[in-house]
């Protein structure tokens, strides 16, 4: 996969116009639903679904909890498209594919995404099952020379060198935060940065506490590159990481650590939180 050439931004484009010819909608939010969280695209109602493999140029998941399908439609009275799975270099995809969604999803014209995850605990006060609204990131792989904007620029992307300040929007964060009040969530919903790892093995304990050590709260293998690529666009980003196991920072711990089957099952069982927060926040979107 890594030797494949990326699309030009006119590729790109007839992908686009592939899939907005085949929708009568035209979303201005994009929800990338991690894993274990697809039931987010539930809600939507009026659903035109396609899945990622009959869309000419589009990459196919291959992970479990990740169903593989572009879901448009209405939620909360507002158009929206779902991507119900998401792309991970772990699985063998080089960055370039792995953004090529996000990319797809602005010219599609979505203004604002909303990115989910599963995520470990790394911030002592966390609790499995606690959701994060991410106010900022580490890219480990980023910075590490791995960025998911190196390679040939075209300037319909944005500008080439983007700032990452506020990657995660202020206002949104606010927009988010007085909706936790609202749904009465405060009791589980923090507010912390995410670091992303490579994968697919889980951290060993020396690297959890190198992490913490950088002030992460939370660690996953997926996110940043699409926040990357969606603010190099000029698309407003959220970003929320449900917590669904605690990082093991002891090195002496024995025992068999943190499991996919694990992940799933905590989204499960807080799925009905994460899909009324997004719901409620996206009804109160301007």
């Amino acid at each position: 996969m890594a030797s494949e050439a990326a699309p030009s931004h006119a590729d790109l484009v007839k992908i686009a116009e592939n899939v907005q010819g085949r929708t009568k909608y035209r979303p201005t939010i994009g929800i990338i639903c991690g894993s274990g969280l697809g039931g987010l695209a539930d809600q939507v109602s009026e659903a035109e679904t396609f899945d990622y493999k009959d869309i000419p140029g589009f990459p196919s998941s291959t992970v479990q909890g990740h169903a593989g399908k572009l879901v448009f439609g209405m939620l909360s009275g507002q158009q929206c498209v779902c991507m119900k799975g998401r792309f991970h270099p772990y699985e063998g995809y080089p960055l370039w594919k792995v953004i090529l969604p996000v990319r797809v999803l602005h010219l599609l014209g979505v203004k604002t995404l909303i990115v989910t995850n599963a995520a470990g605990g790394l911030n002592t006060a966390f609790n499995i099952g606690d959701i994060m609204i991410i106010n900022d990131h580490i890219d480990i792989g980023s910075l590490a020379g791995n960025n998911a904007l190196v390679g040939p620029h075209e300037e319909q992307y944005g500008v080439r060198f983007v700032s990452m300040q506020n990657a995660y929007d202020k206002d949104l964060r606010g927009l988010a935060q007085s909706v936790v009040q609202s749904l009465g969530m405060v009791d589980f919903v923090r507010e912390g940065v995410y670091v992303k790892v490579g994968g697919p093995s889980y951290e060993t304990p020396a690297e959890s506490r190198l992490l913490r050590l950088l002030g992460a709260d939370a660690v996953g293998m997926s996110t940043t590159p699409e926040v990357i690529a969606a603010r190099q666009c000029g698309v407003r980003v959220l970003g929320i990481s449900l917590v669904t196991n605690i990082v093991i920072t002891d090195t002496n711990l024995t025992g068999v650590g943190p499991t996919h089957e694990e992940v799933l099952e905590t989204g499960r069982r807080r799925a009905k939180d994460m899909e009324n927060l997004v719901k409620s926040f996206v009804a109160k979107l301007q």
